[in-house]
């Protein structure tokens, strides 16, 4: 079996460096530039985000919602939310020597 080490390593520094670049805001929901730059772009390949979510939050419900009341599609409205929480708590690093295959 290849060793992917080395690839995983660079893939780690790269998401290092692009969290350097985010300024954080006072709020954390804001909507990142550059995730408002892809989702309005009509060219960008998008792929299903399926994952089974407590029914008793309504999830699906309230999306709908916010989608007749705004026109923001579905899958924007999930987009935004997932970028702007994984934004806010980003994963803690490996400690140093540990390699992520």
């Amino acid at each position: 079996m290849p060793d992917h080490s080395s690839y995983a390593r660079r893939l780690c520094e790269i998401a290092d460096a692009l969290d350097a670049e985010v300024q954080p805001t006072d709020d954390a929901l804001t909507p990142h530039p550059d995730t408002l730059e892809i989702i309005s772009n009509r060219h960008t390949k998008r792929g299903q985000l399926n994952h089974a979510v407590p029914e008793v939050l309504q999830l699906q419900r309230r999306i709908r919602r916010y989608n007749a009341d705004t026109g923001v599609s579905h899958g924007d409205v999930v987009a935004l939310a997932v970028d702007a929480w994984l934004r806010a708590n980003p994963p803690h690093p490996e400690p140093s020597g540990t390699d992520v295959v």
